[in-house]
């Protein structure tokens, strides 16, 4: 007996890159102090008055299937938000609710991708990008992008990976604001994306879960440029604005015709969304920009206490953070790659980062910094990574042993 080839497809001959996250849980596990700031999972939890809508619902009797494209009156709320935010005129119908955003990725993959095809996504990524393209049966083809950018995509790079899929790329996977690297791509960043997708004829797959955490600069759509609506396919969650990650509800924004297919595919794959977690969203939607901007706030803060202490730092570099819940940070000044300052600093200092390299080629010499456990213990993470940074650059060791006081909060 022997499993199919799809699972290895999915890996491309490599790992899912959170190495470093399953070792801090079984730190975490066994009772150990380590300062996590590997995963993007917000601190605060789901608002009582969510969940008590979705527990009125469910009480209500709202808890059977749910087939098809998702409740009507949450697709109407979807595109409202969608029209309101964007200025292009969005129906419902051009809305269907999936099981949160990775099963919105994956759905609008399956039906713009065949195998044999090639799906353009950009370096660093979030680290489900690759498999997720591959799972379709398709290539995965990344498209660099430098520090010197800010890791934002340009028209050439992403012409010159299309021109190397020799015609057989299809799609390109954007995300802004950008996990991992913080970017927000400007409306010029978009519009060379929009020349080079029309020129090689590719879908843009926008995914936009953390659109609500913009810090510097605005979010903008590629759907709201003119000309880009027909090519856009727009991924959307309930995740990071709304702190439901557990919640499982996402959305996909696109031409009827590509939220057609992706309904057909849900027959075959979830079968919908749990009726009461989708009256739940509703009313979470409801409550509009400022809820939203609420449930930003702390990762703003935090943004602003790391600059702060950050300043000035030979051995710790900051992309300028301009959007989402993370910090990339060039640590190249150590002399060590991401994955292995990272590992050093689990070991020695009892602080879990996940490696730049983790994300892509693009990110090698940085590690990424997820903004999520209160702010003095932040604060404490911060400092005590930058003092293990500047000692390594002034030549100290990376020896793996912990530091005595590791269990003792940082004054």
């Amino acid at each position: 007996m022997r499993l199919g080839a799809r699972t290895a497809h999915i890996l491309g001959g490599g790992d899912d890159g959170w190495a470093i996250y399953y070792r801090t849980r079984e730190m975490v596990e066994a009772g150990e102090r380590v300062l996590n700031l590997t995963i993007g999972e917000p601190d605060i939890r789901t608002d009582p008055a969510i969940l008590r809508a979705m527990h009125e619902s469910a009480l209500a009797g709202n808890t059977g299937y749910t087939f098809g494209a998702g409740k009507r009156a949450l697709r109407e709320a979807v595109a409202a938000r969608a029209e309101a935010r964007t200025g292009v005129p969005t129906s419902w119908r051009e809305v269907v609710i999936t099981p949160g955003g990775q099963a919105a990725l994956f759905a609008v993959h399956m039906v713009l991708l065949s195998e044999g095809d090639t799906g353009l996504y950009c370096d660093p990524y979030y680290a489900t990008y690759p498999g997720t393209i591959r799972a379709t049966g398709a290539a995965a083809l990344a498209v660099p992008t430098r520090p010197e950018d800010d890791f934002a995509p340009t028209e050439a790079a992403i012409a010159a990976a299309a021109r190397a899929a020799a015609g057989r790329a299809r799609t390109l996977l954007i995300n802004t604001p950008n996990n991992p690297a913080g970017t927000v791509y400007s409306r010029a960043t978009l519009a060379g994306i929009g020349r080079a997708a029309a020129a090689h004829d590719l879908w843009i797959v926008s995914d936009e879960v953390y659109e609500t955490q913009v810090w510097e600069g605005t979010h903008v759509s590629p759907r709201a440029l003119p000309g880009l609506a027909p090519r856009t396919v727009v991924v959307g969650s309930m995740s990071k604005g709304h702190a439901m990650t557990g919640s499982r509800l996402g959305w996909v924004i696109g031409p009827q015709e590509v939220v057609e297919a992706v309904t057909t595919l849900a027959t075959s794959t979830t079968y919908g969304v749990v009726p009461f977690i989708q009256d739940g969203a509703l009313f979470a939607l409801r409550q509009g920009a400022a809820f939203e901007a609420a449930v930003a706030a702390p990762f703003r803060r935090r943004r602003d206490l790391a600059l702060a202490l950050l300043a000035g730092s030979e051995a710790v570099r900051p992309v300028p953070p301009q959007g989402a819940m993370y910090l990339m940070l060039d640590i190249r000044a150590t002399g060590l790659s991401g994955t292995a300052f990272a590992e050093a600093l689990l070991a020695r200092e009892r602080i879990a980062v996940m490696p730049g390299e983790s994300f892509g080629a693009a990110a090698a010499g940085h590690v990424r910094v997820a903004m999520t456990i209160a702010d003095d213990a932040f604060a404490e993470a911060i400092r005590r990574l930058e003092r293990f940074a500047a000692d390594l650059a002034r030549g100290g060791s990376a020896d793996p042993r912990p530091r005595a006081a590791v269990s003792r909060p940082d004054g």
